[in-house]
């Protein structure tokens, strides 16, 4: 499967943004799908996660209230809405495809990634 992430961008704190991510390919409509991120010189870190259903969601506590994961309705789309951004935000967000059906925040549990946007949070 490819992933395509798109919708990142240069934004002021406190603005939002609304990232998506496309698949192609193999079907991911059965696969649960997240958003991680990465910022210079630090570990890729879990940012949120969505079942395959789209009912099931998860998030780190450093998102929690302020971003929003949702599916497309065919499921072989997610998107990021983030909102109230804060400058250590500042990040490539990856999206990725898990092996399984149920929400993660485990990096190994997924094996399919997208090539990463960018989201610069200005202050």
């Amino acid at each position: 499967v490819q992933l395509q992430a798109s919708g990142g961008g240069l934004v002021q704190v406190g603005g939002s943004l609304r990232l998506s991510c496309a698949a192609s390919g193999r079907t991911v409509s059965n696969n649960a799908m997240g958003w991680f991120r990465q910022a210079p010189g630090k570990e890729r870190e879990f940012v949120s996660s969505i079942s395959w259903s789209g009912i099931s969601t998860y998030y780190a506590n450093s998102v929690k209230g302020r971003f929003t994961i949702s599916r497309g309705k065919a499921r072989s789309t997610m998107y990021l809405q983030m909102n109230s951004l804060k400058p250590e935000d500042t990040a490539v967000y990856y999206c990725a495809a898990s092996r399984s059906s149920g929400t993660s925040y485990r990096l190994y549990d997924y094996n399919s990634w997208g090539q990463g946007t960018q989201v610069t949070v200005s202050s």
